[in-house]
């Protein structure tokens, strides 16, 4: 059970970082530190799963997954630290407050502290710790020895300040927060880290006592895997907690997300009949609503302008009564306005493909109301669904029927 208790917590952390890995090319500083944070817990926290153990069981570094682990969670340590410092450490009052001096202080001083945490770590690993023998559990084998004592108390130094920090802030803020999401997140992610303090001084004071009371492997086993357990819940509820507040968030990219993979079929047609539209090729379906090259937002303000100069230059291929003709056609449908506009597009790309272009263009499309791109993406949506239905036969019928009543006009 505990295995797999160690493979959850693995996979929902490194779900929350792939999330909001669009912080690194995108997001401000504090939240590409918090990006970090959830990534070095990640790989952390897979390197303590049986399965990469194993893998690195085969390297011929003793116990070099220990210090990797170790690494991994010191990197994470400092960039949570750095994010709560930057993220707290602001404050628009003259007189500044203590805990944001402390903040700012912490902020400037992390880098460097982690920088010499590595080094130190790396140094006391290689020479004060005993790895004559490759040990299954690194904290259990070595018990009761001096040097491992004295390795592990500088790692646990990291977590304990940072947990004490971030605690201390989250728990703060949490009084302070005006919505209630933010009010439950904040104090969540304030008993993760109280509960990190405590784990942190609890294993230095486990090493210390083993060294000063020599313990059977059974009782330090039984402390550890106790003390696993708590870890591993202490991350669930960081996880919780971070989510929380942004469930607004998540519905809404999951809705932009929707946009974008209903109106794919309209962009695709429309950037592939004039390739000078869109800024790239358009790519596959699954390709282009998984690639990370832009945000998502900015992405569907992209398709939705790309629809729109597509559609005016459609107009030097449409006859001028195309427009007329599809709202004939369509004034029984269902949603006749959006349908009458994505035959007008159907019929019109059909043109292209039959004939140059004129020099007078036809009439345009019909004027909307829009305030924003999510009101005019949740048309073109609507337009999209349409297309799709409109078949080939449909599509030269009314154009026919257009270029007919045009030259009746004539």
């Amino acid at each position: 059970m505990s295995d797999y208790f160690q493979y959850l917590t693995a996979v929902v952390i490194t779900a929350i970082a792939v999330w909001r890995f669009p912080a690194v090319r995108y997001g401000d500083f504090h939240r590409r530190a918090l990006w970090g944070g959830y990534a070095g817990f990640g790989i952390a926290l897979w390197l303590y799963t049986p399965a990469l153990m194993g893998v690195m069981a085969r390297i011929p570094v003793v116990d070099l997954d220990a210090l990797l682990r170790h690494f991994a969670s010191t990197a994470a340590t400092i960039a949570a630290l750095t994010y709560v410092a930057t993220s707290y450490g602001k404050s628009s009052e003259a007189v500044v407050p203590r805990h944001v001096a402390v903040s700012r202080w912490i902020a400037r001083a992390s880098y460097k502290a982690g920088a010499i945490g590595v080094i130190l770590l790396t140094v006391l690993f290689f020479t004060v710790v005993d790895r004559r023998v490759r040990s299954q559990d690194f904290l259990i084998d070595h018990a009761g020895q001096r040097g491992f004592a004295v390795y592990m108390t500088v790692f646990y130094f990291f977590p304990l300040v940072t947990a004490t920090v971030c605690g201390y802030q989250w728990t703060r803020a949490a009084r302070r927060a005006e919505s209630t999401s933010m009010r439950i997140g904040l104090r969540l992610m304030g008993i993760s880290m109280w509960m990190g303090l405590v784990h942190s001084v609890s294993r230095i004071a486990l090493v210390w006592t083993a060294v000063a009371f020599p313990m059977s492997p059974s009782a330090v086993r039984l402390v550890v895997d106790a003390a696993s357990i708590w870890m591993d819940l202490l991350f669930l509820i960081v996880a919780v907690g971070a989510s929380i507040p942004t469930t607004r968030a998540a519905v809404a990219r999951w809705k932009t997300w929707r946009t974008l993979d209903r109106i794919y079929p309209l962009w695709f047609d429309l950037v592939e009949a004039f390739p000078g539209t869109s800024l790239y090729p358009p790519g596959r379906r699954l390709t282009e609503l998984m690639h990370m090259r832009v945000p998502i937002d900015v992405r569907l303000d992209r398709w939705t302008q790309d629809i729109a100069d597509a559609c005016e230059n459609l107009r030097y291929y449409a006859p001028q009564e195309l427009i007329f003709a599809a709202e004939d056609v369509t004034a029984s449908y269902t949603d006749p306005e959006a349908a009458a506009e994505a035959y007008w597009i159907k019929a019109a790309l059909k043109a292209v493909d039959t004939g140059p272009a004129r020099v007078d263009a036809s009439a345009p499309l019909r004027e909307k109301p829009f305030v924003d791109t999510d009101s005019e993406a949740a048309w073109l949506a609507r337009v999209s669904a349409a297309y799709a239905e409109i078949t080939e036969e449909q599509t030269e019928e009314i154009l026919a029927y257009a270029t007919r009543a045009q030259l009746a006009d004539q």
